[in-house]
């Protein structure tokens, strides 16, 4: 399989996050012009850009050629309900569509953010699906959706969290459920409900992830099988121009 270093690789990718956004804060900061808040770290962007090298690796090592792989540039795809939506990374070839993936992540303000980040995964795939069902890019080649999360570990990612039902009880497996447990859920039932093909679900701490270390909470959101499932899809287009 391709990327047989993924723990090391994923720790690379783990650390240049955590070292790319301290660096954007304290850059900030230095210039007097730093977002309130933990903004600061985030407006920069590139944090990501690790999880996107190893992914663009990924896809050079199951066969596709680099001209068919968009990771920094041209990234943007026709929409239903909008006119276009950016991804991170696309593979498009012959014309057709093959792969879009979506790479997001949370630091703090868990409470303010969940529901920002579940409805923005929902609905651009009901975007990008109904965009395919409507021709947008494919005429019958089904492309392969896939979403990487990668949330802080921390006591208040952690800690349990009461749910609201002044009219209705909620889903018994979110009773309790911590925002590390909810967005666990919420990539598994992605996946479940076929809104993308594969998720991916680490947690990192703040301290540690500066080195590299990381969990898998759930084996089936493990970024090992993630892979798998991408690179079972790009095999049927490989090792060609």
């Amino acid at each position: 399989m391709p990327l047989d270093d993924l723990p090391g690789r994923l720790s690379r990718a783990v650390s240049f996050y955590w070292k790319t956004r301290a660096a954007q804060a304290k850059k900030q900061e230095s210039s007097g012009q730093a977002d309130q808040g933990l903004r600061s770290a985030v407006t920069g962007g590139a944090q990501m850009d690790g999880f996107m090298e190893l992914l663009t690796e990924a896809i050079v090592e199951a066969g596709i050629n680099r001209n068919h792989i968009f990771q920094n540039k041209h990234l943007d795809l026709p929409g239903f309900f909008r006119p276009t939506k950016e991804w991170d990374i696309l593979v498009v070839k012959d014309g057709q569509l093959i792969v879009a993936l979506e790479a997001k992540s949370q630091v703090g303000s868990f409470g303010n953010n969940f529901n920002n980040r579940t409805e923005e995964a929902m609905g651009s795939a009901l975007d990008l699906w109904t965009a395919y069902r409507e021709g947008a890019f494919n005429k019958t080649l089904r492309p392969w959706l896939g979403y990487i999360f990668m949330l802080e570990d921390c006591k208040e990612s952690q800690t349990p969290v009461k749910v609201k039902e002044p009219h209705f009880p909620v889903l018994p497996e979110f009773r309790g459920a911590s925002y590390a447990k909810r967005y666990e859920l919420f990539c598994r039932k992605l996946v479940r409900e076929r809104h993308y093909n594969s998720a991916a679900f680490i947690t990192s701490a703040r301290a540690q992830g500066a080195k590299g270390d990381y969990k898998e909470p759930a084996e089936d959101l493990a970024f090992a099988p993630f892979l798998r499932s991408l690179v079972a899809h790009l095999s049927a287009f490989g090792r060609s121009a």
